[in-house]
């Protein structure tokens, strides 16, 4: 008599972990389209803070991934990785309180507000609040981030692979991050512009998505998930900080990713803001063309899993090149289409730089890995960069001179910054 061995099949959870990756893309596409309601709601009396303080929004969201990360990473590795996915759809349903609350203290001091003064800006109570929600959010997302990927992985499903998988959670976090800036125009505020954005709006769809986290937190605890090993390495092997600097390609490569998602960020976020001051735009005109710079990363992303045969140096060097040449030209003739024509090329950046930024560690790869990961705070730092910046030059086009000086530096990390050796034996 044969014995037959299968393979657990998880299709429920990795259908969980898809849905939960999927709103990891909704929640950081749709905190960077709040930049331009919160500033018509709270920053009316914001004087020369006004683009300052509304990208202060997307700098408290990247922030948590550097304060939080490591003690997300700590977590992890005390209480599991299901423990750390729970933690983090609660907390993340405690930043839709902040959100909540902010909206709802905003509309109870109307005729009594409670408000700051910075300077010759008045800024209300409420404003602090909805950005600590962004922190909290931020932070709820570090926690999943660092178990949701692993579960894809883990997750075997007939018929399917682990790279397979990760396409298709890749994919669903991609679209979700496509639709962000709509569902914030059309669906939260209504296609209302400037005066007429009431922050009251919010509390309905922030409701649906708590019950949907509670509905999702009871499922998930229920739901059986595959055990994940930990990795370890011995005593011997632990690399110290002063290991990981002795290589060149990860040194540089950090400053690359942390180049790479400011850049990417400061489109994605800062162009809403842009539109409507430089260029005149509507809201709603602005959502739809980060939409289709969304949706290029989306394509490109399709499109660059066909060229597993082109070496990642080469990858990137022609994919930045491009870009600066769309972001150059887009600066000096103020066709915004140029800018929004980046995200084709962003779309292939992160896995280029991080592949060359990792090669050759060897069994420092993993802690390679979240140094790397800590890089991503320049998705808090050049954004808001440039919205100070834009507040001392009274407009954006000259701020685009930072992602013009991004796509540079990455060009740099192409051709030469990635032939690294180790410095440090």
């Amino acid at each position: 008599m044969t014995s037959i061995t299968t393979t657990k099949s998880y299709k429920g959870p990795f259908i969980a972990m898809v849905i939960l990756l999927s709103l990891i893309g909704l929640i950081t596409s749709i905190n960077q389209q709040f930049q331009l309601p919160i500033k018509a709601a709270f920053l009316q009396n914001a004087g020369s803070y006004e683009n300052t303080l509304s990208t202060f929004l997307v700098f408290a969201f990247f922030l948590a991934y550097l304060l939080i990360g490591p003690i997300a990473a700590n977590y992890l590795e005390k209480h599991g990785y299901k423990k750390t996915l729970l933690v983090g759809i609660s907390i993340l349903g405690v930043s839709f309180l902040f959100f909540l609350a902010s909206a709802i203290q905003y509309k109870m001091s109307i005729d009594s507000p409670i408000n700051f003064h910075i300077s010759d800006a008045v800024i209300p109570l409420s404003y602090f609040i909805f950005v600590f929600g962004s922190f909290v959010s931020g932070s709820g997302l570090t926690y999943l981030q660092a178990s949701v990927n692993p579960y894809i992985v883990a997750c075997d499903v007939k018929g399917t692979s682990a790279v397979q998988r990760q396409n298709i959670g890749g994919t669903g976090n991609s679209i979700m991050t496509t639709i962000g800036p709509l569902l914030v125009a059309y669906c939260i505020f209504n296609g209302k512009d400037g005066n007429q954005v009431d922050i009251q709006s919010i509390i309905i769809p922030m409701l649906i998505l708590i019950v949907f986290l509670t509905i999702l937190f009871i499922a998930v605890n229920k739901m059986q998930l595959p055990s994940i090993a930990k990795t370890e390495v011995s005593e011997g092997d632990q690399a110290k900080v002063r290991d990981l600097l002795g290589f060149r390609q990860l040194t540089l490569g950090a400053v690359a990713i942390f180049v790479y998602v400011g850049v990417e960020v400061c489109i994605g976020s800062n162009f809403n803001l842009y539109a409507k001051h430089d260029l005149g735009m509507t809201a709603t005109e602005a959502a739809k063309m980060v939409t289709f710079y969304w949706g290029a990363m989306l394509v490109g992303r399709f499109l660059g899993s066909f060229t597993s045969h082109i070496k990642a140096r080469t990858l990137l060097g022609i994919s930045t090149a491009v870009a600066a040449i769309l972001v150059i030209m887009a600066i000096y003739t103020r066709i915004s289409w140029m800018l929004i024509a980046v995200g084709l090329f962003h779309s292939v950046m992160w896995g280029a730089i991080f592949s060359l930024a990792i090669d050759g560690l060897g069994k420092y790869t993993a802690k390679g890995t979240g140094f790397l990961m800590m890089a991503v705070v320049g998705g808090a730092i050049l954004p808001f960069l440039q919205g100070y910046l834009a507040d001392i030059f009274g407009k954006w086009e000259y701020t685009w001179y930072l992602v013009f000086a991004g796509e540079l530096y990455m060009l740099f990390y192409a051709l030469i910054g990635s032939r690294g050796k180790r410095i440090v034996e």
